[in-house]
């Protein structure tokens, strides 16, 4: 299929992604009332990142020097999403003023769709050809992992790790034909790492695929050396560019070091060593390839044993209890069908659509078989790590798209070429398991059809919760100078963006004692928790009664301020300084 045009052309991804932007800004806009467009704790803390390193905060400091206030707590994120998110912000400012934070909200992830759409496009068509086209670039208007990780505010580094697996797929693909594009497969593959190691699963998956290419077919021997040699050295350059030199040598498994880099020069190495050896029956190369990878993975253990214990590791055991495993988006998908079943059914039909897509195509032959193989065991990889984690649906889903593109491609042909019911049906069918929001209203009115078990996983507390991420929630705030708070968790990141204050916590796990010390001093005795605001000096606590961690996330003491919150009977040292109609509970800490 080298001679397939994979071209998608500028109108129709013009035209299909100005549709999507503009739908997913009138959606920003007429929700704008009940919906922060800084929604997500991550997105607020990625917009004070960058608001931190255009004040001149240095490249490697990626210490958030106002949270677990007064220490600081290092951020184990990347800045190679805060540069072109600073670079806009430099040509917005003295342009817009106080608007360029919300117009980098707003270009930022509707770049990134375009990006999306297109790759999606040139997936399709090197999969099913142009009647594809079409189908690939409509569809991600209707995913919900489209709507959650390229709308208006989604600023966190989510949106590019899926364009990036995307690209590992795409370059992975097109090097049955064109081998070069394999050094494409590898720099994807060692950027995804560099921004975050949520992507090794689809990393390991690409490394994967290239070996059992090599291995069915020894003329796959260049493309799995290039793809080798291309993410050792785009991995060593990203440890270059991520971390200090002083720190090179010291391991981390929660971010991109030197454990990450040993792994990808000795696989490169396997790889490209591998490549020279003129093995001429499969099973001898499987035998090799195996070994090799059993090599590699065993040097890797030893040289850093702590990479089992996986990048919660150093984490205490009760926050791993009480935090970790509480995180929705880290629950196992089972446990998420339970809690809430709308979301988890929106995203695994259409993944399961292309999953039988992929089986068919494979059944059935063909010249593209090793294409459709190749795109199955990405698909499945990701799949498997959805099922252990619904958080991974954002990569499996966008993953997806092309193989439903040409399902819907087959039954329009099918349709086209026959009259009837059936055809007819069969080309809904197709439409509808493919669009995740389809299905998400499907199962919607599946869910009311039940009334009590609606209302048992109904979100009663929501809309209150947003207005405490409102800006206008954090206005008094902003009015005070500086000072150091104690926040819910959650409520800790977009207190630093809208405010100049210190807090104690956030929802990141390098920040250990502050988080712990929140919980203590929200959930433990509270003459405990008025030592825990002394020692760090805060002299303001603030809450959103609509939270969680207020209303009883975890275990308290009768005496615990969640307790007396709630009964009304908070100590006479914590003044209430509330504004009347603020969704935001404000108390002054009076001194002993």
């Amino acid at each position: 299929m080298a001679t397939r045009d994979h071209r998608v052309g500028l109108w129709p991804l013009a035209i299909c992604w100005a549709l999507t932007a503009a739908a997913f800004g009138a959606k920003a806009v007429l929700s704008a009332g009940t919906t922060p467009l800084i929604l997500d704790t991550d997105d607020a803390m990625r917009l004070t990142m960058v608001h931190d390193f255009l004040a001149g905060q240095g490249w490697f400091d990626l210490v958030q020097h106002r949270l677990n206030t007064p220490y600081g707590a290092e951020i184990h994120w990347s800045r190679l999403i805060d540069l072109p998110e600073a670079a806009l912000l430099v040509v917005l400012r003295p342009i817009a003023g106080a608007m360029a934070d919300t117009i980098v909200a707003c270009a930022w992830p509707l770049t990134l769709l375009l990006l999306l759409l297109w790759l999606s496009g040139k997936l399709a068509l090197r999969l099913a050809g142009r009647a594809a086209l079409l189908p690939a670039l409509v569809l991600p208007a209707l995913s919900l992992v489209t709507m959650a990780e390229f709308a208006p505010g989604r600023l966190d580094h989510h949106s590019a790790q899926i364009l990036l697996s995307l690209a590992m797929l795409y370059c992975t693909i097109r090097s049955l034909d064109r081998p070069r594009l394999a050094i494409g497969a590898g720099a994807a593959a060692a950027t995804a790492m560099a921004i975050g190691i949520e992507s090794l699963p689809m990393v390991v998956a690409t490394a994967l695929v290239f070996g059992l290419a090599w291995v069915a077919a020894p003329r796959h021997a260049a493309a799995m050396r290039d793809f080798g040699v291309s993410f050792a050295v785009g991995t060593a350059l990203a440890l270059a560019q991520g971390v200090p030199p002083a720190r090179w040598l010291a391991p981390a498994t929660d971010a991109i070091s030197i454990v990450y880099t040993v792994a990808a020069g000795l696989a490169g190495l396997a790889l490209a060593t591998l490549s020279l050896v003129p093995l001429r029956a499969w099973p001898v190369r499987l035998i090799a390839g195996v070994a090799a990878g059993m090599v590699v993975a065993g040097a890797t253990l030893a040289l850093y044993p702590a990479i089992l214990m996986g990048p919660y590791g150093t984490l205490d055991p009760w926050l791993i209890a009480n935090w970790i495993d509480r995180i929705a988006e880290a629950q196992p998908w089972w446990t998420s069908l339970v809690g809430d079943p709308v979301y988890p059914i929106a995203v695994a039909v259409p993944v399961l659509a292309a999953l039988a897509t992929i089986v068919w195509n494979v059944v059935r032959g063909g010249s593209d078989r090793g294409a459709w193989l190749i795109y199955g065991a990405f698909l499945l990889v990701a799949t498997a790590v959805m099922l252990l984690q619904i958080r991974a649906a954002r990569i499996a889903v966008p993953l997806a798209i092309p193989a439903c593109a040409a399902l819907i491609a087959t039954a329009w042909r099918y349709q086209a070429a026959r009259r009837g019911m059936l055809p007819a049906l069969a080309f809904v069918g197709s439409c509808l398991v493919s669009a995740g929001i389809a299905v998400g209203v499907l199962a919607t009115a599946i869910v009311l059809a039940f009334p009590d078990y609606a209302a048992a996983t109904e979100d009663r507390f929501r809309a209150a919760r947003q207005a405490c991420l409102q800006p206008s929630a954090f206005a008094d705030l902003a009015g005070l100078p500086p000072e150091r708070v104690m926040a819910p968790i959650d409520l800790g990141s977009h207190l630093l963006l809208f405010t100049s204050h210190a807090v104690v916590a956030a929802p990141y796990h390098r920040n250990q004692q502050g988080v712990m010390d929140a919980f203590r001093f929200f959930n433990g005795p509270i003459d405990e928790g008025r030592a825990i605001l002394a020692a760090r000096g805060v002299s303001l606590v603030v809450i959103c009664p609509a939270m969680k961690e207020i209303r009883g996330l975890v275990e308290h003491t009768p005496d615990s301020f969640v307790t007396l919150f709630a009964a009304g009977s908070l100590p006479d040292w914590l003044v209430d300084r509330s504004l009347p109609d603020s969704p935001l509970r404000v108390y002054a800490v009076a001194p002993r």
